[in-house]
């Protein structure tokens, strides 16, 4: 990650609603939710949660998907990776014992398998 794309991130993320949406997209995984969800979740108002959806997807931390008429947001779990490993990439001066931060890979939704 180069050092402009570690600066936009960490500017998008820092404002207290961007943080919290992007902290529950985190949780949420790889499907994501839906904008309407994440607006009541936070008890921030929909024009104000498109706001703050445009910033992070700036900066490359969520994606945007439609699904009928309800916009799906999902964090970026690779952008995510590159921020923190650029942020630790020289943690504790390179010792090999130092790890602090692994890849974050979420879990799939599992699909039961048709009979």
């Amino acid at each position: 990650m180069k050092k402009p794309d570690v600066l936009a991130a960490l500017s998008a993320l820092a404002q207290e609603n961007r943080l919290d949406a992007y902290r529950l997209l985190v949780q949420a995984g790889p499907e994501g939710l839906p904008a309407g969800e994440v607006a009541t979740s936070l008890d921030v108002s929909p024009n104000t949660l498109t706001f703050h959806f445009d910033r992070l997807r700036e900066a490359g931390l969520v994606t945007v998907r439609r699904d009928g008429r309800s916009m799906i947001y999902a964090a970026q779990f690779d952008t995510m990776n590159a921020l923190l490993g650029y942020l630790t990439e020289n943690c504790c001066g390179g010792v090999a014992e130092c790890a602090p931060v692994s890849d974050c890979k979420p879990a799939r939704k599992r699909t039961k398998a048709l009979a």
